[in-house]
């Protein structure tokens, strides 16, 4: 059975945290709408049966069955989601200037609820979580660095295309730097960064994130205040 035939998919403001979506059903999307973000999962593909002469595939079609949860994101999003309710407790001067700046609703150039999220996410973790009861965010990140790649300690942000993820990069970069500059030895923020491209054409769109660039996207998309 098909999917769904939806004509207006549209459901949340790219600025506001998403309120409803769309239901899974056995057979696919449908088009009833619940209330209340979705769950983070990802999609597990089935091979499907073999025919003989044809190389076998995967079938990939989204149904409910298929659907496994990303539970450890799930609990650092309702976390970060809390600790946003507070008033971001714990953060640095500068990084609270940063995010009532970023935050502020009369911005000419509003950033989308998921960019400001992903800032919020990296912010607590590196600033808040251990002050706020989540040691185990670190921790379990630790052994998971520790399995894959001793020695090199990482996390990611999965984005869609189109989210603004060349913002965030601005982002993260002035909040390291500006922190560094206000405390020097606070082990916490660097301002050397190192950004890694699959190729020139990237790297070259890749220059606005220079501060010496033309149109570097600090100014160009109101990172950082002028004033």
């Amino acid at each position: 059975m098909a999917d769904a035939v939806i004509d207006n998919p549209i459901l949340n403001s790219p600025f506001s945290e998403p309120a409803r979506h769309w239901r899974f059903g056995e057979t696919g999307i449908t088009n009833e709408i619940v209330e209340g973000r979705r769950p983070s999962s990802y999609f597990m593909p089935i091979p499907a049966s073999k025919i003989r002469g044809k190389q076998l595939q995967l079938e990939t079609q989204w149904t409910r069955d298929r659907i496994e949860e990303n539970a450890r994101i799930n609990r650092v999003r309702e976390r970060v989601t809390d600790w946003r309710s507070l008033g971001w407790p714990g953060v640095t001067p500068t990084t609270r200037r940063l995010l009532e700046y970023w935050t502020n609703e009369e911005r000419e150039k509003p950033l989308f609820f998921c960019q400001i999220e992903a800032l919020e996410t990296a912010i607590y973790l590196t600033e808040c979580a251990t002050k706020q009861g989540d040691a185990w965010i670190g921790n379990e990140l630790q052994t998971l660095a520790d399995e894959q790649n001793p020695g090199l300690y990482r996390t990611a942000f999965k984005m869609a295309t189109g989210s603004g993820k060349t913002v965030v990069m601005a982002m993260l970069i002035a909040w390291h730097t500006l922190n560094k500059q206000a405390n020097p030895r606070d082990a916490r923020f660097s301002d050397a960064f190192l950004v890694v491209t699959p190729g020139i054409t990237i790297r070259d769109r890749l220059r606005v994130l220079l501060p010496e660039s033309p149109d570097n996207y600090y100014r160009e998309r109101d990172v950082v205040s002028a004033a």
